[in-house]
């Protein structure tokens, strides 16, 4: 019957990996509900850019405790979690450290390292919630930020504290039932810091400690499956769509906006072009974007991408200044309304039907996107290369060009142009009289 604990763990790992392939596959069909485009110009570029941006995690030390205490947990969650692997192999074959014959020194080194970097995320998740919930810094506590956001935040630094006390622990306990050679245990692995945990359980027979050690390694494996399910629910989705989101980011200057080739075609038709010189793109697109169907693939990427941290809302001029918008909020509507397409679309077998409802305004306000000063400064703040501007700008378009929406000042303007060629409301003959003011 020793074989139904290695069986149960094979069950309950395939289940885990399952239910996360059809959470990634959703994942991919939302993001695919984008219009296309191409970003596979300058492969090396873009490779260098996702090296320095989401390897080297570049763009999160511009603030200094943030940036090192994200560091440590990021480090910590990619090495502690290659003895994820051991023990994935132990819990199927039923072995005790499985790589440590194998490795001989270097397991007992590895071991150690893991321990320290488990002890230091521990503190650095310990840090993160007192800078969230007991200092309060501002950009947490904005409003978009009460209610889930809040709760899936404070979730994830609550699981990243139990599974390195379960690690921790289960350590602890191990090395205990070694120097006692019981049964099954072979001598293997340094622990630098579960060894002071160890007085916790002097008092505790070694078949108990048997039982918790089991039960520590249970909690620790399943608390990891579960963590692994529930990224595609929680902000931290971004641990995997950092390094494409990086890899696909614009890498024009900032400030520069693509030209729409439809728009190009309506005003050479307008000026009386001949028609052998404008582009054939097929049928007329709409212009801008009202729903998430318009935006690109690589927008709805940023979206699922965005960490919620709040950095391009705390460096938002109109923010700043009392207006509603928010860049953060802008991304975080985003993925909620691809949510309810997504749903929309499993519910009813691969097909989208209208719910009357749609990004613009529903979603997202005309006000929201009118307060937005194109500045740039969310773009740049970003850790990972999100573009909330170009969502704004594009949801812009939209109402200038479709449904001829702009504030009464911009459409001022934009008539004074047409009129005078000038923003101004002052015709060619009188443009110069301001000179002759004082003679």
């Amino acid at each position: 019957m020793s074989f139904i604990p290695n069986l149960f763990f094979f069950l309950l790992l395939i289940f885990a990996i399952y239910f996360f392939s059809k959470n990634i596959s959703k994942l991919i069909r939302n993001i695919k509900i984008g219009r296309k485009i191409d970003r596979s110009d300058n492969k090396k570029k873009r490779l260098f850019n996702m090296l320095r941006v989401a390897f080297g995690q570049s763009k999160m030390v511009v603030k200094p405790v943030a940036g090192i205490l994200h560091i440590i947990v990021y480090i910590g969650f990619v090495i502690i979690n290659i003895e994820l692997l051991e023990i994935i192999l132990d819990g199927i074959l039923g072995s005790h450290r499985i790589f440590a014959p194998y490795l001989g020194g270097l397991y007992n080194y590895l071991i150690g390292s893991f321990e320290i970097l488990a002890f230091l995320v521990l503190i650095s998740a310990i840090l993160f919630w007192i800078r969230r919930n007991l200092i309060k810094l501002e950009r947490f506590w904005k409003p978009e930020m009460k209610n889930w956001p809040k709760k899936d935040a404070d979730y994830i630094l609550y699981f990243e504290v139990i599974l390195m006390l379960l690690f921790l622990s289960m350590n602890s306990v191990d090395s205990i039932l070694q120097d006692n050679q019981y049964p099954g245990y072979i001598k293997a692995g340094f622990f630098p810091i579960s060894q002071f945990i160890k007085p916790l359980f002097n008092a505790v027979d070694l078949y108990s400690l048997f039982i918790l050690e089991r039960l520590f390694w249970w909690l620790h494996i399943i608390g990891i499956l579960i963590f692994l399910n529930y990224l595609y629910y929680s902000k931290h989705l971004h641990i995997l769509l950092a390094f494409p989101n990086t890899f696909y980011a614009n890498l024009n200057p900032k400030g520069m906006f693509e030209i729409d080739k439809n728009i190009t075609n309506e005003v050479k038709i307008m000026m009386g072009f001949d028609n052998s010189n404008i582009e054939n793109t097929g049928a007329l697109e709409k212009l801008g974007v009202s729903d998430v169907f318009d935006l690109s693939w690589i927008q709805l990427m940023n979206a699922y991408s965005c960490t919620e941290c709040g950095r391009c809302t705390s460096v938002c001029p109109a923010n700043l200044t009392g207006k509603k918008l928010s860049p953060r909020k802008i991304m975080m509507d985003t993925r909620d309304r691809i949510e309810a397409v997504g749903y929309n679309i499993s519910k009813n077998r691969g097909k989208f039907i209208p719910d009357n409802k749609q990004l613009l305004n529903d979603y997202i306000t005309k006000e929201e996107l009118w307060a937005c000063t194109s500045c740039n400064a969310c773009v740049d703040a970003c850790p990972i290369d999100i573009d909330p501007l170009s969502i704004i700008i594009d949801m812009r378009k939209y109402l200038v060009m479709e449904k001829s929406e702009a504030p009464s000042d911009l459409n001022k303007m934009m008539r004074n142009i047409e009129n005078n060629g000038a923003p101004w409301p002052f015709n060619n003959e009188d443009r110069l009289l301001w000179s002759q003011e004082n003679n």
